[in-house]
């Protein structure tokens, strides 16, 4: 499914999907609980933010300051990097954000493909069919 997003480069992301990820991490940040998981585009095609995380998993790229507040807010106990600025890579904020998606998928009882379908497929008026 995400075969069409641009490869790593020796563990390093092109500029366009780390802009992808940070739209990934905004979409999770505006995600109200009883929703479907967010989707954000990426050259026209729509692809679930799971995919994204799952996608950076590799990247040893450091957290840009701006967007590392959206994984740290979330995290249960305060961040404490191994390297000498206590840096975080966007390999350990994909890490983390993948599990906090799959929490809350768990909790919603759906992915958002489902539920994206079954919202459309719904009766305009009651009584009458999709």
């Amino acid at each position: 499914m995400t075969n069409f997003l641009p490869a790593l480069y020796e563990g390093h992301a092109p500029i366009t999907l780390q802009t992808l990820f940070r739209d990934a991490l905004e979409a999770y940040d505006d995600w109200d609980e009883d929703m479907p998981e967010p989707i954000v585009s990426f050259e026209g095609k729509v692809v679930p933010i799971s995919a994204v995380f799952d996608w950076m998993r590799p990247c040893t790229d450091i957290m840009p300051a701006n967007m590392l507040g959206i994984v740290t807010d979330r995290l249960t106990k305060p961040w404490s990097g191994t390297g000498p600025l206590d840096e975080m890579t966007v390999s350990t904020a994909a890490r983390v954000m993948s599990v906090l998606v799959r929490r809350r998928l768990r909790r919603f009882g759906r992915g958002s493909i489902e539920a994206f379908a079954e919202r459309f497929n719904q009766p305009i008026c009651p009584g009458q069919p999709g």
